[in-house]
């Protein structure tokens, strides 16, 4: 990453913006509550405002990133690879908004996919944010890949400090979709389906998404606080 690539992203506002634009709606995306591809896009743009303006960080949260920002090498800038039709992301980017905010950081959104919904393997890294994606895709289980969110943390030099992905280590979120995905005795595909969907669509509805994107948040507190001291995060 470089000062020319990173002014490339969007901000916060812009990619609100983009999200219900004719440009993205047009693009594949994924409905989870039904599991599938959808195209056109379902336009996200209002609930991401929402959910913007509800956001919150404690007291102690805005305390330490503004004291972290304040260092000598502290974070400056933070980079976001993002996709709106993902859960993950509408979770976390409104909170991860309000962290730069908190700390004067400058932050900058780029998308992951293009026309098609990326289903496996990495882009192309000559077309679109392809190039980032694959820089800083996720290395699990012996094989990379493109998981969003990516939240890439740097100072004012473009030092990468800390990368955010995916989902916070207390959101054992395979474990939970699994078992609300799973099919229960006498039922058929489509009723299984069916009840997964509604019990999906109710769990992203409750209070469990502002828990894991709180605990996102002080993840990353931790972690660059971390690297403050010790000078690696882990």
């Amino acid at each position: 990453m470089d000062a020319s690539r990173f002014a490339r992203g969007m901000t916060w506002d812009d990619y609100v913006t983009f999200t219900g634009s004719p440009e993205n709606l047009a693009r594949e995306g994924f409905d989870i509550r039904r599991f599938a591809k959808v195209r056109p896009r379902l336009d996200w743009s209002g609930y991401l405002r929402e959910r913007h303006a509800r956001a919150r960080l404690t007291p102690e949260q805005t305390a330490a990133i503004r004291w972290l920002a304040a260092q000598p090498g502290g974070p400056a800038k933070v980079a976001v690879i993002a996709e709106e039709w993902s859960s993950d992301c509408r979770r976390d980017l409104p909170y991860l908004a309000r962290l730069a905010e908190a700390g004067g950081l400058e932050l900058r959104i780029f998308t992951r996919d293009g026309d098609t919904m990326l289903m496996r393997g990495l882009p192309d890294p000559t077309q679109g944010d392809g190039d980032l994606v694959c820089e800083y895709a996720n290395h699990k289980n012996g094989q990379r890949w493109a998981s969003i969110p990516v939240a890439v943390f740097f100072d004012r030099d473009f030092t990468e400090l800390y990368r955010y992905v995916e989902y916070p280590a207390v959101y054992h979120k395979e474990r939970i979709f699994g078992a609300l995905r799973a099919a229960r005795p006498g039922e058929s595909e489509e009723q299984t389906s069916s009840r997964a969907g509604q019990g999906i669509a109710a769990l992203l509805e409750s209070p469990f998404p502002d828990v894991w994107a709180q605990a996102a948040i002080g993840e990353i507190l931790g972690a660059l606080h971390e690297r403050r001291l010790t000078g690696s995060a882990g």
